[in-house]
């Protein structure tokens, strides 16, 4: 069984980086760039939209006006999930260019 974590703030704090706040008390500043490509995260490049995140009570996750998302907890374990994110968002940049 794993632990089921619930965002209940983000806040932006720098191009594509937010930090986010969890119920357990804990925060992640967490730099997206490297993964924003593909049909849902590559819009999040346009700052107005990347700026218009917001929290999903029900879901308690950070969602944006396009339907983008992201586990609440892959966010809280982000340093070891980034690795991954950003090889798949490198296979979503090349399938976009073929």
């Amino acid at each position: 069984m794993h632990a089921v974590y619930q965002i209940l703030d983000v806040q932006v704090v720098a191009p594509y980086t937010l930090v986010v706040a969890f119920h357990d008390g804990t925060r992640q500043e967490i730099d997206l760039e490297p993964v924003l490509h593909g049909e849902m995260y590559g819009p999040l490049r346009q700052p107005e939209l990347f700026a218009a995140v917001t929290v999903d009570p029900e879901a308690g996750t950070v969602v944006w006006p396009n339907g983008a998302d992201f586990d609440p907890e892959t966010l809280h374990d982000w340093p070891e999930h980034r690795e991954a994110f950003i090889a798949a968002a490198q296979r979503w940049a090349s399938a976009l260019s073929a």
